[in-house]
C-alpha cells in the first residue's frame, strides 16, 4: 500500500507566526511486519525538508517528511526518529542507510552517501517505472534529469545558481503575502486570465516586485500567477534544453504545488504523470532507501 499525500484541510491559525509554512507529518503502514524482513533506510536532507523512509523488503513501511534546521546532522535524526516512531523498531534494526541530498555528508548513522540526482531517478522508478525525464523541484535547486527503465541516470542538468524556482522562493513569497503555502498553488489558478510573469529572476528582486504590484493594486491571485508562471518559464527552458522524453514526472515539494505544475505542463505542452499517489517530497528518501537495499544484498554476497 502506497500513502497518499492528501491531508485533512483546516483553516489556518494566522495567530501563529509561521502559520504560512507547510506542516510536518509522518506515515506507517498498517501492515504487518515479517520476522525476518530486511530494512533498509534512506535520508534525504535538503535545504528546506528533510524526509526518513524505512523499507522492509524493498516495500515502504514508515516515513516522516519534517522541515530542515540549522543543524542537518540533528535534522536528519530528528527525521528518522520521527519515522520509526509508533513502530517498535529502532535504528539498530535497519541493516543499511544511505544519505542523500544538500546535507548527506552531515548524516552521521548514514552507511553511504547517494547523490540527489541518482536517488530521486531511482525513486521516481520506483513509483513509476514508464518515467523518463525528472523535473527535481526541491528548496534550493532544480534539476531535470532522463533515466533509463532501471531509474539509472543518463543525463542532467541543474540551477543552482540562485533559489529562484525553489521550494524557498516560494515560502518568501507566500510569507511576504501572508498565505499559507498549501494554499497558494489553488489560490493562483482562480485568475481568469494570467497576467504577464514577474520580471526578476532574483528572489530579492523578485519579492520587491510582489511589494510593488500589491501596492499598485494587484490582487493576491494575481501576483502569485505572475510569480509561478515566471518560475514556470524558467524551469522549462532548463527542461527544454535537456529535452522531454515521456513520460514526465515532477519531484520534490514543488510537486504538490498546483499553480506551478499546471503551468509547467502549459510551458511543455506535456502532462506530468502520477507517482502512484505516493508524496513526491519523498522520492529522493525512498530512492536512497532502495539503493541502501541494494549495497546491503552485496555486502552480504562478499
Amino acid at each position: 500500500m502506497r500513502p497518499s499525500s492528501r491531508a485533512t484541510r483546516k483553516e489556518p491559525d494566522i495567530t501563529q507566526p509561521e502559520f504560512w509554512r507547510w506542516k510536518e507529518y509522518t506515515w506507517k503502514s498498517e501492515n504487518g511486519l515479517a520476522p525476518d524482513a530486511v530494512l533498509t533506510g534512506g535520508i534525504d536532507v535538503g535545504s528546506v525538508s528533510s524526509q526518513a523512509v524505512v523499507l522492509a523488503d524493498r516495500q515502504l513501511y514508515a516515513f516522516a517528511n519534517l522541515r530542515t534546521g540549522a543543524d542537518s546532522s540533528e535534522s536528519s535524526v530528528r527525521a528518522m526518529n520521527a519515522a520509526l516512531d509508533g513502530t517498535g523498531l529502532k535504528l539498530a534494526d535497519i541493516r543499511y542507510v544511505v544519505g542523500s541530498g544538500y546535507g548527506r555528508v552531515n548524516v552521521p548513522f548514514a552507511h553511504k552517501t547517494i547523490t540527489e540526482i541518482t536517488c530521486h531517478a531511482r525513486g521516481v522508478n520506483y513509483l513509476n517505472p514508464a518515467v523518463r525525464t525528472i523535473l527535481d523541484m526541491g528548496g534550493q535547486d532544480f534539476k531535470a534529469n532522463r533515466c533509463d527503465a532501471q531509474g539509472k541516470v543518463t543525463q542532467f542538468l541543474m540551477n543552482d545558481k540562485c533559489a529562484a524556482g525553489t521550494g524557498r522562493s516560494i515560502e518568501v513569497i507566500a510569507q511576504l503575502i501572508g498565505i499559507p503555502i498549501t494554499e497558494v498553488g489553488p489560490l493562483s489558478m482562480t485568475v481568469e486570465t494570467d497576467p504577464a510573469p514577474i520580471s526578476s529572476t532574483c528572489v530579492i528582486f523578485a519579492k520587491s516586485e510582489v511589494i510593488d504590484l500589491l501596492r499598485r493594486g494587484w490582487s493576491k491571485p494575481e501576483v502569485l500567477a505572475a510569480y509561478f508562471g515566471a518560475l514556470a518559464r524558467r524551469v522549462s527552458a532548463l527542461i527544454q534544453r535537456l529535452g522531454v522524453a515521456k513520460e514526465f514526472a515532477i519531484s520534490g515539494g514543488i510537486a504538490k504545488n498546483i499553480g506551478v505544475v499546471t503551468r509547467i505542463e502549459r510551458e511543455l505542452g506535456v502532462k506530468a504523470v502520477s507517482l502512484g499517489g505516493t508524496d513526491p517530497q519523498i522520492a529522493g528518501a525512498i530512492g536512497a532507501a532502495l539503493l541502501a537495499h541494494g549495497l546491503f544484498a552485496q555486502s552480504r554476497s562478499r
